[in-house]
């Protein structure tokens, strides 16, 4: 029995919900075991982006689900993440795109620059990829519009998970540190990076690239001065970049190499001034867009990642326990794949599971084997691509920078290459 301690929670179990307007709902409400121990049959550790994205899939495609979430209401902190077409055709498909790309701006390119402020390359998205769409997007916005299509209940906070067991049956039994208990028939773990439910599969911790990254989230009341592209800057061993959000926000990150990630450092005061520090010689621009972030926006995060080896690393599923997005590929963000990834896990999981979950044909075994076979061969290499082309871009020497920004980035990179991985065909649920 794998023993492991979870952020996540169980609350009371209250009540039927129903699907959108005439749809058979296929989840088991509130069933009891012989034990008396509440049952499930779909149940989702985690509220995040995949928690809540495999949820509205589910729900659309008519099985409920129960989202159990640590915290006593939506984890709406962070700054914002970059979607790619991949991204917004997911969230085509589960009909929450429209409402979303009202309140974001869509980026219509990227320039880089050096430390010293010369441009080595610009590119437009649209003259690479005419079917290309690239917003940034609130992370808080994003989990309160996919939140707000699933019934009332179906996420459940404030609570803790303690135990996960499998059961002689195959079902799972979820142990909470108030001593609740709730056996689920299917466990979804989108748990996020440190995964207890991935541990408890056999998964290694992630590990750490060699660089962290500062981010905040600037905001103009008056209205934010930048076009709508994306503005890198490279420098030795450090990085940053900046991409309007909104018509009043901008995104922005410092990324830099380090030995270790260091002390946690919860002051936001304390990370602003690190983060200015290292960029202090750069553009007064950056520095501006710094000074314009609210001091408890800014966050510091070591970048990590897992290698999905194939024979070595476990299955994305264990009986009917599964996982997707951070879970089981967390990735380096060097190019935006991560919750793009995620989205698309959660509607190819939705889909395989809720075939099986109406036919009982194929299983729900077989449709997460079938998951995590259709999933690998593009999570891996997306996986090992971003942790390369991030090593490539923190070097330090001043020769191979040199030669990065003279000759590779101005005359050898072609971007539509580098965008092949954001085709992916979905469906409307």
């Amino acid at each position: 029995m794998a023993t492991t301690t979870s952020s996540f929670v169980f609350t009371n179990i209250n009540g039927f919900r129903h699907g959108i307007g005439t749809q058979r709902s296929y989840r088991v409400i509130k069933a009891q075991s012989q034990s008396g121990v509440p049952k499930e049959q779909v149940v989702i550790v985690g509220a995040g982006i995949a928690g809540l994205a495999t949820a509205v899939s589910l729900h659309r495609l008519g099985v409920q689900s129960l989202v159990l979430e640590q915290a006593e209401s939506l984890r709406t902190g962070g700054t914002s993440l970059t979607l790619f077409k991949n991204g917004w055709r997911v969230l085509d498909a589960i009909g929450v795109a429209d409402d979303l790309r009202t309140q974001f701006l869509e980026i219509q390119g990227m320039v880089v620059n050096s430390e010293d402020g010369r441009e080595l390359r610009a590119f437009n998205f649209k003259q690479e990829d005419e079917s290309q769409e690239v917003r940034a997007v609130e992370r808080k916005v994003l989990l309160e519009t996919l939140a707000s299509q699933l019934p009332r209940d179906t996420i459940q906070f404030s609570s803790q998970l303690a135990k996960i067991e499998a059961t002689s049956n195959g079902d799972t039994l979820l142990e909470l540190v108030d001593g609740s208990k709730l056996l689920a028939k299917t466990v979804i773990g989108c748990d996020g990076i440190r995964s207890p439910i991935a541990k408890w599969m056999g998964f290694p911790e992630p590990k750490y690239v060699g660089h962290c990254a500062f981010r905040g989230l600037a905001s103009y009341s008056d209205g934010q001065p930048f076009g709508p592209r994306v503005n890198y800057i490279y420098g030795r061993g450090l990085r940053a970049g900046f991409v309007p959000v909104s018509p009043t926000k901008v995104y922005w990150f410092i990324c830099f190499n380090s030995p270790s990630p260091g002390p946690k450092i919860t002051d936001s005061l304390v990370l602003k001034n690190q983060a200015k520090e290292l960029v202090k010689d750069w553009s007064s621009e950056l520095l501006n867009i710094v000074d314009s972030t609210p001091d408890d926006t800014v966050i510091k995060t070591p970048l990590v990642d897992r290698w999905l080896w194939p024979a070595i690393s476990p299955g994305a599923s264990a009986g009917r326990v599964v996982v997707v997005g951070d879970a089981w590929h967390p990735m380096t963000p060097n190019l935006g794949q991560g919750a793009c990834c995620a989205l698309e896990d959660s509607v190819v999981l939705a889909k395989k599971l809720a075939r099986a979950i109406k036919s009982e044909d194929p299983s729900v075994e077989e449709a997460f084997r079938s998951y995590g076979a259709e999933r690998w061969p593009r999570v891996f290499p997306l996986t090992i691509r971003a942790n390369l082309v991030g090593s490539a871009l923190q070097w330090e020497n001043p020769v191979v920078c040199s030669v990065r920004n003279n000759i590779v980035i101005p005359k050898l990179v072609r971007l539509q290459p580098l965008l092949e991985h954001t085709n992916f065909t979905c469906e409307s649920l």
